[in-house]
């Protein structure tokens, strides 16, 4: 159950992630639809469901660790779990309008 206080957590962590960015692409990984789902439970705990652009990119190392880094300097948050999955794979129809616009999909 989400309660006002976990959807703020939810909330005050996308913004932290609207500030992690592929060090190759000018868009947050949150508009690139990097970010599959963010789930908060009451104690604080955040589970963080992402991917990257493909599994072989040069950022693997470093994206998942700031993205830990950043949510868990959210508001609420106690503790992070950061999940990479590749299933289902990116494709650039994940990214927001806003994203698509920028690197000139639309």
């Amino acid at each position: 159950m989400i309660t006002m206080d976990t959807y703020a957590t939810q909330e005050a962590i996308i913004d932290q992630l609207r500030t992690v960015y592929d060090p190759e692409i000018p868009v947050n990984i949150y508009d690139l639809g990097l970010v599959y789902e963010v789930k908060v439970q009451e104690s604080g705990e955040a589970h963080i469901l992402m991917t990257l652009t493909a599994p072989a990119c040069p950022a693997a190392e470093i994206i998942p660790a700031e993205v830990k880094e950043k949510a868990a300097a959210a508001p609420g948050v106690t503790a992070v779990e950061v999940e990479l999955t590749f299933d289902p794979p990116w494709t650039k129809d994940m990214m927001s309008e806003e994203a698509q616009l920028e690197l000139g999909f639309l």
